[in-house]
């Protein structure tokens, strides 16, 4: 029995998780492991990867997103004119960065806000150990984040990628970072077949240029699933307030609301207690300045968007 208004093959609703996104498409698994070509039914706002979904099959192997479920984390980033949705539900951000060619720290710490915002685990992966000297620079580099209770691994995924295992365990992990890091040397290691099942969606969906430009997730055994996202070369952090910006830091936090001016923007005012924590060697004038840098970018013509320390429905 068809439903009114509603083209589809099955009468009652199927449930599933978004596993691709190209665009407005997507690819979604069911509970019985088949997969359907889906796209979303009206002006709703975007799926993510990582999504669960009510879904009616309209076709073979194709359907349409009714509803998208309650999510307990969003990873997005915005600028002005839009926002790019990156993985749903995720658990934890891994950071990848590499010796060759530089990363960019700003990058890093954009995306360490941005992960502190949704509540969400940090693992930074140095990869690409191989290139010994290189890599003893940028741990030098990167000492900082292990210094502020961040889990920093160091890898070389093209000669052994075991070492990542343990922290995947449990975890609905997002890969995220600049191109050139490593990030699909990481994937392909982890997942032997990743190249091939991304070039099969892309046939199917007749879109073969967005082969490296779409968002994956990949389930690796019961306990550990992985979304590969696209190389970004910026983190556009939009949506979050100048509140927000400090709160991501998260060794400012002992220092936010102690201020003598509650508007403090931590830039010199009189009274600032995170500017006297400075002065004193309990905060980094690398992180404050990298902080300095972020709240300068941010524009007062704001996109609408969710309330960034709550949970995202």
């Amino acid at each position: 029995m068809r439903l009114p208004g509603r083209p589809s093959v099955t009468s009652s609703p199927l449930h599933g998780e978004i596993v691709a996104a190209f665009g407005r498409h997507f690819l979604v698994k069911t509970a019985d492991d088949s997969t359907l070509i889906c796209v979303l039914r009206g002006k709703k706002r975007g799926g993510a990867c990582g999504d669960r979904v009510e879904i009616y099959q309209t076709g073979p192997e194709q359907g349409v997103i009714e509803r998208i479920l309650p999510r307990s984390a969003l990873l997005y980033r915005s600028d002005l004119s839009r926002e790019k949705l990156i993985a749903a539900n995720a658990t934890q951000v891994i950071i990848v960065v590499a010796p060759v060619p530089s990363f960019s720290e700003e990058l890093i710490n954009r995306c360490l806000v941005a992960a502190e915002s949704q509540r969400l685990s940090v693992l930074i992966v140095l990869n690409k150990t191989d290139l010994v000297d290189p890599s003893r620079v940028a741990l030098n580099g990167l000492s900082l984040y292990r210094e502020l209770d961040y889990t920093l691994l160091h890898i070389s995924a093209r000669n052994d990628v075991k070492p990542l295992l343990p922290y995947l365990e449990d975890h609905l992990s997002v890969l995220v970072g600049q191109s050139g890091m490593g990030k699909s040397t990481i994937i392909n290691a982890l997942v032997p077949d990743a190249e091939r099942a991304t070039a099969d969606i892309s046939a199917t969906l007749d879109a073969g240029r967005h082969t490296t430009t779409h968002a994956r997730l990949y389930h690796l055994d019961r306990n550990a699933r992985i979304i590969d996202s696209p190389g970004i070369q910026q983190f556009g952090l939009q949506h979050l307030s100048i509140e927000d910006i400090a709160w991501g830091f998260r060794e400012f936090r002992p220092y936010i609301g102690k201020c003598k001016f509650n508007n403090c923007r931590h830039s010199g005012e009189p009274g600032c207690a995170l500017v006297d924590a400075m002065r004193e060697n309990k905060v980094s004038v690398r992180r404050i300045d990298l902080y300095h840098k972020l709240i300068t970018s941010l524009s007062t013509n704001r996109i609408p968007s969710f309330s960034s320390r709550t949970k995202i429905q």
